[in-house]
C-alpha cells in the first residue's frame, strides 16, 4: 500500500485510487453500451440550466 498526499491525490492510497478507477471506468462501459434512449446535450444542458437558474432566485 502506497499512501498518496494531498498534493498527489484525493485518495488516501494508490489501492484506493484503483479502486474508484476501476468502478469509474465500469460505470462508463456500462453507460456507453446501454440501449436505453438517449438524452440529446441540447435538453440536458437546458435542464441544467434551469436548475442552476432556480437555485440562484433563492
Amino acid at each position: 500500500m502506497t499512501d498518496l498526499t494531498p498534493i498527489e491525490s484525493e485518495f488516501a492510497t494508490t489501492e484506493e485510487a484503483e479502486a474508484y478507477d476501476a468502478w469509474f471506468r465500469a460505470k462508463v462501459e456500462r453507460a456507453m453500451a446501454s440501449k436505453a434512449p438517449k438524452i440529446p446535450h441540447d435538453q440536458v444542458m437546458a435542464e441544467a440550466r434551469r436548475i442552476i437558474d432556480r437555485h440562484r432566485a433563492k
